[in-house]
């Protein structure tokens, strides 16, 4: 089997009607200069012509000379007979030809095609099944989806003439099943991985044990490595000629320092790509029940890291805060939303390890937040949820009547979180 480049070559398409417009299209998305020749075209063909894309010669097939300085023939006129002269033709003229209406006559054969875009140009995979195209399809399809799953290693084997490549990819909350496919798509591709506490580390395993992980992970109180060092890291290894991922926790640009990094790329001239992930500020209150926006409860939400953005947020229950890093410094948090206005009574929680096993739930009136977080021991990775919407949390409806009372309890996937930090001590920068 060949590969064929096509690109700026002429290829000659007799017929106008559905099996040329998939092919066609094709063609001319690979860099080919088509000529169809038909009398009639499909609209999805009349839309190529008219946008300059492909050549049209409005009438029927009329021998040898419509072949003439082709590189490549395709027939599909849907008329055997024409489109075995066609192929007939070609063979005489010593041009490859793809017979639609019969595959075994002509001198060339379209494969079920299965491609992922990498940042070293796409990966293509050719499927054949001895004339049998529904068996290639159902093969190719299977390939196609190992492909977009990241199963497979994708990284590129001779060296690169120049520049490698960055990607900032979000992971999510931290779940592997959150890590969406172009993140493994480019995991896959990865020689080089940076990668954050809070990012899904469970995929770390699955990489060849080649690839080099390097860790730069944040924790409370402690910077393993300062923000302007991983920005030297990815653009060192990068002009080093390595494609290397940025594996960060939640998304990118969601209080996640990803436009430093990609401008720093973009200084150095390093090709960086920003794959958005999950971010924490939602999904980790909807894993513990809790809608940032519901109709009748809240129409808006801010996300914010601590609490000196607080004076000027909105102060109503029906605007929900969600806090992000904000177990660390939350009894400061929380004495300044109320002085800002909030009410004490607003319904808060704080949701630790969202989606992971240990995921806890613990609810209270917001001036008496603090307290309660401090006494379960809560801890980062958490967010805090305050605003009306706590109330559709399923740990609010078991404590209502007992709320000034009784913190919530662990839910079946608890597991025991150790003691609390300091609540003044400085929070992560991670988005969580």
């Amino acid at each position: 089997m060949l590969g064929l480049d096509l690109t700026d070559k002429l290829v000659v398409a007799v017929g106008g009607g559905p099996v040329s417009t998939g092919r066609v299209g094709d063609l001319v998305a690979r860099g080919a200069r088509v000529r169809v020749i038909s009398p009639q075209l499909s609209a999805g063909l009349h839309e190529l012509v008219d946008a300059g894309r492909l050549d049209w010669v409005a009438r029927p097939y009329a021998g040898p000379p419509d072949l003439l300085d082709a590189w490549l023939v395709h027939t599909a006129t849907g008329d055997g007979a024409v489109d075995g002269a066609v192929a007939a033709d070609a063979t005489t003229y010593r041009i490859w030809c793809i017979n639609a209406s019969a595959a075994d006559e002509g001198t060339a054969r379209t494969p079920a095609r299965a491609s992922v875009p990498t940042p070293d140009g796409p990966v293509e995979v050719a499927v054949t099944a001895s004339g049998d195209p529904r068996r290639a399809g159902a093969v190719r399809r299977q390939i196609e989806a190992s492909l977009s799953r990241g199963d497979m290693d994708l990284r590129r084997r001779r060296a690169r003439p120049g520049t490698g490549w960055v990607a900032l990819v979000g992971g999510g909350p931290g779940a592997e099943g959150l890590l969406t496919l172009r993140g493994r798509q480019l995991l896959a591709c990865a020689d080089v991985v940076v990668v954050d506490r809070l990012a899904p580390r469970g995929v770390l395993a699955q990489l060849p044990e080649d690839v080099r992980v390097v860790d730069v992970g944040k924790d409370v109180g402690f910077h393993a490595v300062p923000q302007e060092r991983i920005n030297q890291i990815l653009v060192d290894e990068a002009l080093a000629g390595h494609g290397v991922v940025r594996l960060k926790g939640g998304d990118p640009y969601v209080l996640g320092r990803g436009g430093e990094e990609r401008l720093a790329c973009e200084a150095a001239a390093v090709p960086v790509e920003v794959v958005a992930g999950v971010t924490s500020a939602i999904s980790v209150p909807a894993a513990a029940g809790i809608p940032v926006t519901h109709r009748g409860l809240a129409r808006s939400f801010t996300v914010v890291t601590g609490h000196d953005q607080v004076p000027s947020l909105p102060t109503g229950a029906d605007h929900t805060l969600v806090v992000l890093m904000g177990v660390a410094r939350l009894r400061d948090t929380v004495a300044a939303m109320i002085a800002a206005g909030r009410s004490a009574d607003c319904p808060a929680a704080v949701v630790e390890r969202g989606l992971l096993p240990g995921q806890r739930t613990t609810v209270a009136k917001l001036g008496e937040l603090a307290d309660r977080a401090a006494e379960v021991g809560a801890r980062s990775p958490a967010v805090v949820v305050i605003g009306s919407v706590v109330t559709m949390a399923p740990e609010w409806s078991r404590q209502a009547s007992s709320l000034s009372s009784t913190v919530s309890s662990p839910s079946p996937l608890s597991s025991n979180p150790g003691s609390a930090p300091p609540l003044s001590a400085p929070a992560p920068p991670e988005d969580r």
